[in-house]
C-alpha cells in the first residue's frame, strides 16, 4: 500500500478505526470483470476487525465480488465547508481487504450488529424482520488487511 500522500493530514490507525466504528455509511468499491469500477454506498457494522454489510441475493456488486473479491471500502465522518479557504473540513477511513460471504452463526451476529448500530430501539421487532427476510438477504464482511485515514479540522 502507498502511504498517505498528505502526511500532515494522516491520522493514527487507531483514529481511523474509530471513524469505522462511528460513521453512519460507507461506500464499497468493487471491480468487474472488464476493470469498470463500481462504487456503491452501504449500511455495515465494523466488528473484530472486519466490516460487515447485507445485500439482495443478485446484483452488479455480487457478480463483481464473484469475479474479484479484493475491495475497498471508505467512510466520511464530519465535513464543514470552509468557502473562505476555498476547502473543506473533514474525516475519513478507506479500508482494504478481501469480501467473503459468511454463514450461520457469524451471519446472524453481523445482522444483530447492524441493528444495534442503526435501529437500537427496535432490537426484538429487527430479530423477527431477519427472521421474516432470512431468504432474501446474504452478508458479507471484509476482512481488513489495511486501513489508513485523513482529517482536516
Amino acid at each position: 500500500m502507498k502511504p498517505v500522500r498528505r502526511k500532515d493530514r494522516e491520522v493514527s490507525h487507531r483514529e481511523a478505526l474509530k471513524l469505522l466504528d462511528t460513521a453512519e455509511w460507507g461506500t464499497l468499491s468493487t471491480v468487474d470483470r472488464d476493470g469498470q469500477p463500481y462504487g456503491v454506498p452501504l449500511s455495515y457494522a465494523h466488528k473484530n476487525g472486519c466490516i460487515y454489510f447485507h445485500c439482495a441475493r443478485d446484483g452488479r456488486k455480487l457478480d463483481n465480488l464473484a469475479d474479484n473479491p479484493r475491495v475497498s471500502f471508505c467512510v466520511v465522518g464530519r465535513t464543514k465547508v470552509l468557502p473562505e479557504k476555498f476547502g473543506t473540513e473533514y474525516e475519513s477511513a478507506v479500508a482494504f481487504g478481501v469480501a467473503s460471504e459468511v454463514f450461520e452463526q457469524e451471519r446472524y451476529d453481523a445482522l444483530l450488529w447492524l441493528l444495534e448500530k442503526y435501529c437500537p430501539a427496535f432490537l426484538e421487532e429487527g430479530k423477527q424482520y431477519i427472521e421474516l427476510k432470512d431468504k432474501a438477504t446474504k452478508v458479507f464482511k471484509i476482512e481488513i488487511s489495511h486501513v489508513s485515514g485523513k482529517a482536516r479540522r
